[in-house]
C-alpha cells in the first residue's frame, strides 16, 4: 500500500489518490498531491518605490522626470500612468505616458 500523507483538514489517514488530487473520505476534502512551494515557484511580485505591491491595471505616479528613449520627450515627475500592464521582469512595467506604450521601471514609480 502506498504511504499517502494524511488530510491536512481532519487528520484522516485513510486517504486516496483521484488523479492529482489526493481525497479524504471523511471530510470529503481535496488537494494537489504536489507540494505548495513547487506551486509558489512561479508567483512575480512586483513592488514599487516605496514597496507597494502593483497589480494589473493600477494607476502609478511617476518620482523623476525620465528620457523615453527612441520616443524623443521626457516625462515628468507627477505624471500619472493609468491602467498598467506587468510584465516577466519585476523590475519592470508597462504604461501609455503621452499616448505611447513604454517600459518603465518601478524603482521610479510610486502608487496612486
Amino acid at each position: 500500500m502506498e504511504n499517502l500523507p494524511s488530510c491536512p483538514k481532519c487528520n484522516s489517514e485513510y486517504t486516496y489518490e483521484d488523479g492529482a488530487l489526493l481525497v479524504c473520505p471523511e471530510c470529503a476534502h481535496e488537494w494537489s498531491a504536489v507540494a505548495p512551494e513547487e506551486d509558489s515557484e512561479d508567483v512575480l511580485v512586483h513592488k514599487d518605490s516605496n514597496g507597494v505591491v502593483l497589480s494589473a491595471g493600477d494607476t502609478v505616479t511617476i518620482i523623476k522626470d525620465l528620457d523615453v528613449k527612441g520616443a524623443g520627450f521626457t516625462a515628468k515627475r507627477g505624471t500619472a500612468v493609468r491602467n498598467i500592464s506587468l510584465t516577466s521582469n519585476p523590475e519592470q512595467i508597462e504604461g501609455r505616458v503621452n499616448g505611447v506604450k513604454i517600459v518603465l521601471l518601478t524603482c521610479f514609480l510610486k502608487k496612486s
